[in-house]
């Protein structure tokens, strides 16, 4: 029989886990609140020696059981990262790429790893474009044109050679998910949410229908079977051979095909000259504390820390969480750094960013005094700033602390659910649309709504930039808050406001996440607005020229708190499937 505990015993408890020597538990939801309560929902996974939060919790358990194997925090985030490939096939990829966050305890080091999709030599800057100039979305949301060189694999390698604990190879690490994929999963509630929607595109390619869809075109339903055999073949493949069997060989001429087929300009050696990089974290202040994040290509790290720049001037705590004063600060604050974003941010091996000045606090300082307390400013009245003088979706993320404080915050994405809706024959593996992220021409808005400019213009062996997140909180130089979240150009949005919510209006990290969100990216020139606000907050909003407007629930935040000597866990309830485990 579970013990089920009072509201007051599961707060107590949190006090009694800490001090308890011997193994942590995750204590259950008390026994006056039933279990779909928003109580339920608000209270985060307790553990002292490790956890792992993940979209899909059958990966969190394969991470967890790394890290009770002897493996540190990175090991165990590859190896949930290889599962994602197979029990979350919309967004965990090896057809995909992203960006990895690690921080080493010991050393007090914090790394970035790019493994951004890399556009293909034969790129050009007016690939996405007709005869006269004009945005033709088909060729970068639904053609081979769209599909970047995969980054996820030579990610992974490079992470697990260079930072892994050495207990464990990489076949050791990529060897869980093979069963997974050769004798098939469960297609549990979320799969099946989210294959109908995926399935018309799916079902222009035999071998994309071979797997998820049924002969006449019907998505798998829910407690069907998702056997994926090519993709098992596929990994096996890498734990015998490393990246470059994936790069190189039978595999890398598999994915050409396919690209070309669907009417790309992938090549073998754009495939056997992959690298995936290591980057300096962009990093910043909030209120004493410290933020590593990702650097470009990412916008996320740098606007992240703008935006808390801009506020760090207000008191929002006191004016209270969700209250229509400070959402007035939060959306104008965001406007003004995604101004900035279409402006100035792009592949850094390709243009100058002027990162520095981006996150300077005097920079910051003469953004603020333009925000008014009284009045939204339309975003026809905002441009891009001048930072340079102060120089001196679909995506799926994971957070993973062990033991001994290391930590990896991980991002990667296919671009849409499923991305290209392609498999490439052969392999099993899901291809990306990730080149849609460019900027197919100046002020053309991709598919989540963003414009941009020269900076991110399509170009050969080019990263597109991206919205993805993965970031650090430091508290006095220990390690506080581990997060990141999918959501396309919501991502740098949910993060800040996960950030925000634990340390300026002191929730824990469950409520943190479960928190209605916002997000304004300045054009177009709306308040996207989850469930949650209060009628009279959002007329308030609108007489200071704000235009809210209603969207679904957007995200799946994956955040660890780390305090007074606990982990908390939270995954977000957004999306089902979802899974924090600590031990």
């Amino acid at each position: 029989m579970s013990l089920r505990l009072s509201r007051r015993d599961w707060l107590a408890g949190a006090t009694l886990l800490a001090a308890s020597p011997g193994r942590a538990q995750t204590l259950p939801p008390p026994a006056d609140e039933p279990i779909i309560s928003a109580f339920a929902r608000s209270l985060p996974v307790l553990a002292r020696s490790g956890m792992v939060v993940s979209q899909e919790e059958k990966a969190s358990r394969i991470g967890v059981e790394i890290l009770k194997a002897g493996g540190n925090a990175v090991d165990a985030a590859i190896a949930v990262g290889f599962a994602l490939a197979v029990t979350l096939p919309r967004a965990g990829n090896l057809g995909g790429g992203g960006f990895m966050m690690i921080h080493l305890a010991g050393e007090k080091k914090t790394i970035a790893i790019d493994y951004r999709e890399m556009a293909g030599a034969l790129t050009t800057p007016g690939v996405f474009l007709d005869g006269n100039g004009a945005f033709e979305p088909e060729k970068s949301q639904s053609s081979g044109l769209g599909v970047g060189v995969p980054g996820t694999v030579a990610g992974f390698a490079l992470a697990h050679a260079k930072y892994g604990s050495g207990q464990f190879s990489l076949a050791d690490l990529i060897a869980p998910a093979i069963p997974l994929a050769r004798d098939g999963i469960e297609v549990d509630a979320d799969l099946a949410d989210s294959l109908p929607f995926a399935a018309r595109r799916m079902a222009r390619y035999p071998s994309s229908r071979a797997v998820f869809l049924h002969d006449d075109g019907a998505a798998l339903r829910s407690g069907e079977r998702l056997v994926q055999k090519d993709l098992a073949d596929t990994l096996e493949g890498i734990a015998r051979g490393g990246p470059q069997s994936f790069y190189s060989g039978q595999t890398a001429r598999q994915i050409v095909s396919a690209v070309n087929s669907a009417g790309g300009r992938m090549t073998l050696e754009d495939m056997a000259s992959y690298k995936a990089l290591e980057r300096a974290p962009v990093r910043g202040t909030w209120r004493g504390r410290e933020i590593a994040s990702m650097p470009p290509p990412s916008s996320g790290g740098v606007h992240v820390i703008q935006i808390l720049n801009i506020l760090e001037g207000f008191q929002l705590g006191a004016l209270g969480h969700n209250s229509a004063g400070a959402l007035h600060l939060v959306t104008e604050a965001m406007k003004l750094a995604f101004a900035d974003r279409a402006a100035f941010l792009g592949d850094p091996d390709f243009v100058k960013i002027p990162v520095a000045g981006l996150v300077s606090k005097r920079y910051a300082e003469s953004l603020r005094a333009a925000i008014s307390l009284q009045r939204a400013r339309p975003s026809g009245e905002i441009a891009a700033g001048r930072p340079q003088p102060f120089e001196s979706d679909q995506t799926t993320h994971f957070s993973v602390v062990d033991a001994r404080g290391n930590a990896v915050a991980n991002t990667y994405t296919l671009n849409f659910s499923y991305g290209l809706g392609l498999v490439a024959g052969g392999t099993g593996v899901l291809l990306n649309n990730e080149l849609d992220d460019f900027a197919a021409r100046d002020n053309a808005p991709n598919a989540y709504g963003l414009v941009g400019g020269e900076a991110n213009a399509p170009g050969p062996r080019k990263r597109p930039l991206s919205s993805m997140s993965p970031t650090l909180v430091f508290s006095n130089g220990e390690l506080e808050i581990v997060t990141g979240s999918p959501g396309g150009s919501r991502i740098i949005s949910i993060v800040l406001q996960i950030i925000l919510n634990i340390t300026e209006f002191n929730m824990n990290a469950a409520e943190a996440t479960e928190a209605a969100r916002i997000h304004h990216q300045w054009q177009p020139d709306a308040m996207d607005f989850e469930r949650g606000l209060s009628p009279d907050t959002l007329r308030l909003l609108e007489a200071l020229g704000h235009k809210p407007r209603p969207t679904r629930a957007f995200g799946s935040a994956q955040t660890i708190h780390r305090a007074r000597g606990l982990l908390m866990g939270a995954a977000d309830s957004r999306q089902r499937g979802t899974g924090a485990v600590g031990y």
